[in-house]
């Protein structure tokens, strides 16, 4: 029993910043570039609006981090909203909806 706690522990301690939801720090800054570049190509690069709505805080206010990162990952049939599910893992796409509803890295 000590040597699965003190394993656990030790596991903690050496896990690298951000891994509490998976995603490593540098990963993490990909991604914002990600949000800032291709969401903002079409959204804007302010996220105000542009080919697609706006993804600002208040105009996604009522939608989950779910919902916005199943949108992510497939899609929006019959729009320019295209699947990013080939890139993304669901861990990511919800990271990045979050980031939209907290309004970070505008």
């Amino acid at each position: 029993m000590r040597r699965l706690i003190w394993l656990a522990l030790s596991l903690a301690i050496a896990a690298p910043p951000g891994a509490a939801d998976g995603i490593a720090d540098g990963r993490r800054q990909e991604l914002q570039n990600l949000l800032a570049q291709d969401c903002g190509a079409c959204h804007g690069l302010t996220r105000r609006g542009g080919l697609g709505p706006a993804l600002l805080p208040e105009t996604l206010q009522g939608r989950s981090a779910d919902y916005l990162a199943t949108i992510i990952l497939d899609g929006r049939p019959g729009t320019a909203m295209p699947p990013w599910r080939p890139l993304l893992t669901p861990a990511e796409a919800h990271w990045m909806a979050e980031q939209l509803l907290d309004g970070a890295s505008q």
